[in-house]
């Protein structure tokens, strides 16, 4: 399957050209919060995870799991092993988180250990691992239940070095039941002797019973493929049957090996192109063109064959194939042209353009069999005009009276990341790339469970704005849907240094950003206002307004979790759980 690259098409019906700004609301957010009998297990990064990856796959870690099948249902895992859930139904009558399942310690790898992650695979089933290198498969249950079962491991594999659970997904097909789990890890990797030397591997292992087995179904792994790559991936996801990959980095991946084999991708052999002399020259000005063409020797004028008429040229010598023949690039002036045999061994002709001062790019259309020569004048001129691509001063090539740009003068936001980032989608049974987009400038924001049946949806910066973008993998044509715009928030969160989390409502309502202590920041889409606004400057009565508010959290205690639903914000430190009311339904 061929990879063939896709460009995101923008709902422009979802732009609001008109937005000016958000206005700062003071209206109070209700805040609860639940004090933790024992921390979250928040793992500090050892000297050994100096790289700016190991920052970013653990340092900035989300240690807060929202369950988007329970609406307001949230979990994480505390420094005992134990899985604590909490749903949400009355802000003023929290209950205390309640326990699902306990790791079980390991302390022979403890140093090696990073921080244990949780991937909700389905209604009723979990991915966990314990931060050491060990995966679970769990049975949880409805888990929206008020009777709290406890979860039951059904599959567990030591994996040999730690890892996080990026996503999972569960699909049954003709009565087998599948979990697909992406897990991530970085690797050292003697190869990367220029780098940081380590890698980025992404594994997908597939894990199925057999509907033969009846009551007592075991479950086994029944593949692995194994991508590497040179950066974190923002965004990784397995399509809900398992059928395939996306993959959003600042760097490619691709697949490497399959349960345990290298991956043989075919090498396509160099293309054996058989150099010729060309048959012809020509060179040109801006008033004519001149082609010079090799004739056997003793040629005389009587066995040449020339015909010219204003745009076709047909060219050859008594006895032997055509030489030249086919339309010509411009139109010419028959009457002004001319030809002439040179040392009894070449023929010169001379054709007087229609039009002057337009350059041909070739002297008969679909000729390659001809080498263009172009005059020292036409090469000085075309080398100034492009002096100022390589030129080592900043004013190059000036406009005008207008100033050059000043690299200082641009703000944060301003900035991109100077690698080009990619999204690639991945065909799960040829293992080939079969969509590509380039994201460019298109920084990537978050992501966010909308529909838990769907693949994750994530926001990407277009211009100011922040555009969320739904996958549909089963439509190649249109695989990528823009389904939503915040206004604004792509600069706006640019501005802010703190910044350590982003997400928004699975209806869309807000977006919001959490910095690294005390501070959410949200955003709400345009309202209706209640009463009569009109602005001053253009004089028209303004019917919506966007808001910010601000949370202050009570707590000194870095922010570790970040998750939004449609009514409430739940945020995490060590010691607490926060829960913000931010929409009254």
């Amino acid at each position: 399957m061929a990879t063939s690259n896709y460009t995101l098409k923008v709902n422009r019906e979802l732009l609001d050209p008109g937005f000016e700004s958000y206005r700062l609301s003071l209206d109070a957010i209700p805040s609860y919060s639940v004090e933790l009998d024992a921390a979250v297990e928040e793992v500090k990064l050892k000297d050994t995870h100096y790289t700016l990856e190991h920052m970013r796959a653990f340092g900035m870690y989300n240690y807060l799991h929202l369950d988007p099948w329970y609406e307001d249902s949230v979990l994480f895992v505390d420094c005992k092993g134990r899985v604590l859930g909490l749903t949400v139904t009355l802000d003023t009558a929290l209950g205390k988180p309640v326990e699902f399942y306990r790791i079980t310690a390991n302390s022979s790898q403890s140093e090696h250990r990073l921080c244990a992650s949780l991937s909700l695979t389905s209604a009723t089933w979990a991915a966990l691992s314990d931060g050491a290198g060990r995966l679970y498969l769990l049975r949880t249950g409805k888990r929206g239940d008020s009777s709290h079962t406890k979860w039951e491991p059904l599959f567990s594999e030591d994996t040999g070095e730690p890892f996080t659970v990026l996503h999972s997904i569960s699909h049954v097909q003709e009565g087998v039941h599948t979990m697909e789990v992406l897990l991530l890890r970085i690797q050292k990797d003697p190869q990367e002797a220029k780098g940081s030397g380590y890698s980025v591997s992404l594994e997908w292992i597939t894990v199925a019973n057999t509907a033969a087995q009846g009551p007592g179904k075991k479950y086994e792994v029944k593949k692995r493929r194994v991508l590497r790559g040179k950066s974190v991936p923002h965004y990784a996801a397995v399509e809900p049957l398992g059928k395939g990959l996306m993959v959003a980095s600042e760097k490619p991946f691709a697949f490497t090996h399959v349960d345990g084999r290298p991956v043989e991708l075919p090498h396509p052999e160099p293309m054996e192109v058989e150099k010729t002399d060309p048959i012809y020259f020509w060179q040109q000005t801006e008033e004519d063109v001149t082609v010079c063409v090799r004739m056997p020797e003793g040629v005389t004028k009587e066995e040449v064959q020339f015909r010219l008429t204003a745009d076709h040229i047909r060219l050859g010598v008594q006895g032997f194939p055509l030489i030249l023949e086919g339309q010509l690039h411009s139109n010419v002036d028959p009457d002004a042209s001319a030809w002439i045999i040179k040392d009894d061994k070449s023929l010169e002709v001379t054709l007087q353009k229609r039009s002057e001062g337009p350059l041909w790019s070739e002297l008969v259309t679909g000729d390659k069999r001809g080498e263009y020569v172009m005059s020292d004048e036409q090469a000085a001129l075309i080398h100034q005009r492009l002096t100022f691509l390589t030129s080592e001063d900043l004013d190059a090539a000036p406009d005008g009276n207008k100033p050059p740009c000043n690299s200082q003068e641009l703000e944060d936001c301003d900035v991109f990341p100077e690698d080009g980032s990619s999204l690639t989608h991945f065909d799960g049974e040829s293992l080939k790339p079969t969509q590509v987009v380039n994201l460019g400038s298109h920084q990537y924001l978050f992501s966010v469970d909308v529909n838990p049946s769907e693949m994750p949806c994530f926001c990407l910066r277009h211009d100011v704005d922040a555009l969320v973008w739904q996958p549909r993998p089963d439509q190649p044509s249109d695989m990528w849907e823009h389904v939503a715009t915040f206004n604004a928030l792509g600069y706006v969160q640019a501005s802010k240094r703190d910044k350590k989390f982003a997400t928004c409502a699975p209806n869309f309502s807000y977006a919001t950003l959490g910095e690294c202590l005390r501070r959410a920041f949200i955003y709400r889409q345009p309202a209706p206002v209640e009463t009569v606004l009109f602005n001053r400057k253009q004089g028209r009565q303004v019917g919506q307004v966007a808001k910010q508010q601000v949370a202050s959290l009570d707590s000194d205690e870095p922010i570790l979790g970040f998750r939004a639903t449609n009514e409430r914000l739940y945020v995490l430190t060590s010691g607490r759980l926060f829960v913000l009311k931010v929409n009254n339904n």
